[in-house]
């Protein structure tokens, strides 16, 4: 008989409270302060977790995720390419034609104003594709 594994029971914002307090460092703090700009911008923002443990959020299409390595937490906006970015908070993964990423490491402080207006321009992007 299957048994589900103690991941599977758990919700999404369960596993993305147990990612922050599992790091306990600067990488869970950067993460937390992401999560809670991102969940800011809209009520309808819905959180997932993907890909063995990659949190990302959701409103009318993937807005972006909240990756954590060992040196830079990477917040990647799934259509950042075609999001304005007067800010220039985007400083990686520039080349592409899809995405683009914001890297914060350790002792950097994000934008929440800007990351807010980032996330707010993903959502309407998502929800005009909807409109077509």
């Amino acid at each position: 008989m299957a048994t589900n594994s103690p991941l599977e029971a758990k919700s999404p914002s369960q596993l993305i409270d147990a990612r922050i307090e599992e790091l306990a460092d600067w990488r869970g703090a950067a993460l937390a302060r992401i999560r809670r700009v991102v969940r800011a911008a809209n009520d309808d923002v819905v959180e997932d977790w993907k890909w063995r443990g990659v949190p990302v959020w959701y409103c009318d299409g993937m807005i972006c995720t909240g990756e954590t390595y060992k040196n830079v937490v990477k917040v990647t906006f799934a259509k950042g390419a075609s999001l304005p970015d007067p800010t220039r908070l985007f400083n990686s993964s520039l080349e592409g034609n899809t995405r683009r990423a914001i890297d914060i490491h350790e002792d950097e402080e994000i934008d929440e104003r800007a990351l807010t207006t980032l996330v707010r321009e993903a959502i309407a992007l998502n929800q005009d594709k909807l409109k077509r």
